[in-house]
């Protein structure tokens, strides 16, 4: 009787319009999930300890997790010649001291020079770019828009002197902050090396311990899905840095072939700026142009053109051999989650969004892949993946 119930329940309307329609459950999940964050929203403040403890402990945490990702395949390396990982970390750590002095003895000398000879000439290039807008404003084909094009610069005048009175009026409180900055840099370039050790030598450890504690049955899901988590972030850091480097390689010859002043400089700063993704190479773009228009019409063109070989090597070559798609994100989406997240967020946002929507992708997929299994809304896409394993 039960039995006839059930099926005659199955066979409603309610059931098949309502508890077995995907669109009503997505409504309900979706329904779940506002809830949940206006309910987060509310209580903020009991997590504001946490959030500041977060916000200390935060540059030093990053810095590792980099430097971890990227000096573990390293240690891996030693390790296999049969020391121990703490013999091996403490040998990658002697290899890359090492490196470090000879870099801050050869090349940080060079590039010290260049910056300060930037500073010191920056007024006769301010000047020099002036002279050059104005000879630009005077050519045949510009003259139907000169007022405009005038009014445009004074403005931008009249705004950078407006932000010069504003840095100047608000010049001990820059200096305060700044201060603070140095400081909590400082603490955590003294910390990283510390945080980066344990993490190499007890990674496996501490991913152990915390999977210890959860209930048997989440174990195995739980490890993959950490180990899924960890492969798209060693993925995404290692291939960042490493097109960072061939970038920064590709501007520093092609700026030096074509005689561009501070070309070494220029192409450091735009393998730096090349880890944020497509807002770095527009960013690096506007010294090297301001540059290029200084030294004239002929250097603007040629570093213009730079730029166009630069991103269709990179875009064409370097980022598909290097990324490939390991973290199988659209670029549309990429540019809402750096609009977003550095909106939201400011340089933090844009630095770790793309890493932090990787991971969460990653738990996302797993709770649909469990949902999609248990629940009985999916069945026809099941018959069609199994569909097509037959004929494979």
């Amino acid at each position: 009787m039960k039995q006839k119930k059930t099926e005659n329940f199955s066979e409603t309307w309610f059931f098949k319009w309502v508890l077995n329609n995907q669109a009503v459950v997505a409504f309900l999940i979706l329904l779940l999930i506002g809830l949940t964050v206006l309910i987060f929203t509310k209580i903020s403040p009991i997590f504001s300890p946490v959030i500041d403890f977060l916000t200390i402990i935060m540059l030093p945490l990053v810095i590792s997790t980099l430097l971890y990702y990227l000096i573990k395949p390293l240690v891996l390396l030693v390790e296999k010649t049969g020391l121990s990982r703490t013999m091996s970390i403490l040998v990658i750590y002697a290899i890359l001291a090492l490196l470090l002095v000879l870099g801050i003895s050869t090349a940080i000398p060079s590039l010290q020079n260049q910056i300060l000879i930037l500073i010191r000439n920056t007024p006769s290039y301010i000047a020099r770019a002036n002279s050059e807008a104005e000879r630009w404003l005077n050519l045949p084909f510009l003259s139907n828009y000169r007022g405009d094009l005038e009014a445009m610069l004074s403005d931008f005048s009249a705004r950078m002197v407006n932000y010069a009175e504003n840095f100047s009026s608000s010049a001990l409180t820059w200096v305060g902050t700044f201060a603070s900055t140095v400081a909590r840099v400082t603490v955590a370039i003294i910390l990283a090396p510390f945080i980066l050790f344990y993490l190499l030598r007890d990674s496996q450890k501490m991913k152990q311990g915390f999977v210890s504690v959860l209930p048997t049955r989440f174990r195995e899901t739980t490890v993959r899905m950490l180990s899924d988590i960890n492969n798209q972030l060693e993925g995404y850091v290692q291939g960042q840095v490493t097109v960072a480097i061939v970038v920064a390689i590709m501007f520093c010859i092609m700026f030096k072939i074509v005689g561009l002043r501070y070309g070494v400089t220029f192409g450091i700063m735009a393998g730096f700026l090349n880890m944020v993704p497509y807002l770095g190479s527009f960013l690096a773009m506007v010294p090297v142009v301001i540059m290029g228009l200084v030294q004239g019409p002929a250097m603007l063109i040629k570093v213009l053109i730079i730029f166009v070989i630069e991103q269709t090597i990179e875009g064409r070559f370097v980022s598909p051999l290097v990324l490939g798609n390991k973290l199988s994100i659209h670029p549309i989406t990429i540019m809402f989650i750096l609009l977003t997240a550095g909106s939201l967020y400011g340089v933090w946002g844009v630095l770790l969004g793309i890493p932090i929507y990787a991971s969460v992708k990653v738990v996302v997929k797993e709770i649909f892949d469990w949902y999609r299994s248990v629940s009985n809304l999916y069945h026809d896409d099941k018959e069609i993946e199994g569909q097509k394993e037959d004929v494979k």
